[in-house]
């Protein structure tokens, strides 16, 4: 199976790596790059790194369902060695004493991504219940990949594809069909949509935009299927002796174009919209996935150029703390501007933005180098 490093998929870690990049300080460095050179390639790329306001898509609301996605690719990984021990070859065949082992660690790992999540959202600054945002990024990855593994765990493939596909169309009969006080069903607006009243009624705290929050409960559920898109092509990666490369390359690639054409023909119905994580946000946003999988592990595992990879190994395999690190819990600038904060003023004022953003990523890396080299990571 390709490349590992340590038993991981190096084109995984690499994927991981290249989404986290863009939150950590690449986004930055494009914004960055379009004030100070606006030719239209960078005003392009600087106007996808912003999140739509509601409907429709961009790369940056790509970002964190990639990456739920990759957790689902490495859910079937996780699982085989625990299958191996117990002498079996399928989840279902667990004896029920090691599935409760396995329960129990799948719930501390939930737990613990719901704690850091809340974390990340201030928990610690104790502004009162009503002031905590309790719904986060690293919550809804747990709570879909915990649900995801529930299935992958307890279903053979057929059912888990049926499980896919009542996830999708239920949570669009829901959304299309059931009414909300005083809006009625259907409305999918921030204000009238029956994800937004759910969230309004039973999440409890501050919601992130007063109406609705983007990852709140109702619409986690679509998440779990973003999960399960990934622990699909995870399942089929594993299938090592019965497709040539070339024909796993294939299989992959018309995969995605038939999720992104799902998602492009829903979307008249149903649109796309990463903030209620609509069912063509996920069929489009799968399709994709594969894609960016596909040229990661062609040039990767299949062709071996892994060198040039090397900075977003180094993210993907400590991605959950840089996340943290990079949402406030530590001040990248500030250590940036301290080291090169004297030289960068001899630059022409235009571009010191530009070199100050690219500093804050040197900074990033060489603390990402110096946990790696010491084979320090946050496993959870």
């Amino acid at each position: 199976m390709g490349n590992t490093t340590n038993g991981r998929l190096v084109s995984l870690d690499v994927l991981r790596g290249f989404v986290m990049f863009w939150i950590m300080s690449g986004e930055h460095i494009i914004h960055a790059l379009a004030k100070a050179m606006p030719i239209p390639v960078f005003i392009w790329m600087s106007s996808q790194m912003h999140h739509t306001d509601w409907n429709g898509i961009t790369f940056y609301d790509m970002i964190f369902p990639v990456f739920l996605f990759v957790a689902g690719v490495s859910m079937p990984y996780s699982f085989e060695k625990k299958m191996r021990s117990a002498g079996v070859k399928t989840p279902m065949e667990l004896p029920s004493s090691e599935k409760r082992k396995i329960y129990l660690s799948m719930v501390k790992r939930t737990g613990i991504l719901l704690l850091l999540g809340f974390v990340v959202n201030g928990l610690l600054r104790f502004d009162g219940y009503d002031q905590t945002r309790f719904a986060s990024v690293l919550g809804r990855i747990g709570l879909a990949w915990f649900f995801a593994g529930i299935i992958y765990l307890n279903f053979d493939l057929k059912k888990q594809l049926l499980w896919l596909a009542v996830i999708l169309v239920g949570y669009y009969l829901v959304l299309k069909l059931m009414p909300v006080p005083n809006f009625g069903a259907g409305i999918l607006t921030p204000e009238g949509s029956f994800s937004s009243y759910f969230d309004q009624k039973f999440l409890p705290g501050r919601l992130h935009s007063k109406v609705y929050d983007p990852e709140g409960l109702f619409s986690t559920i679509p998440a779990i299927a973003t999960a399960l898109l990934g622990m699909f092509l995870g399942t089929f990666l594993k299938m090592e002796d019965s497709f040539s490369i070339n024909k796993k390359l294939l299989i992959m690639i018309a995969s995605a174009v038939v999720l992104i054409g799902i998602g492009i023909l829903w979307n008249y119905d149903f649109p796309i919209n990463k903030r209620l994580w609509t069912s063509s946000f996920v069929c489009l946003v799968g399709g994709f996935s594969i894609l960016f999988f596909v040229f990661f592990y062609l040039v990767i595992d299949v062709l071996g150029f892994r060198k040039w990879a090397f900075p977003l190994l180094l993210i993907g395999s400590n991605s959950i703390l840089i996340y943290m690190a990079s949402e406030g819990l530590v001040n990248f600038k500030h250590t940036a501007e301290f080291v090169f904060g004297g030289a960068i003023e001899f630059l022409p004022l235009i571009w010191q933005p530009v070199f100050t953003a690219l500093s804050v990523t040197f900074v990033q890396l060489v603390l990402l180098y110096f946990l790696y080299k010491r084979k320090w990571f946050l496993k959870i």
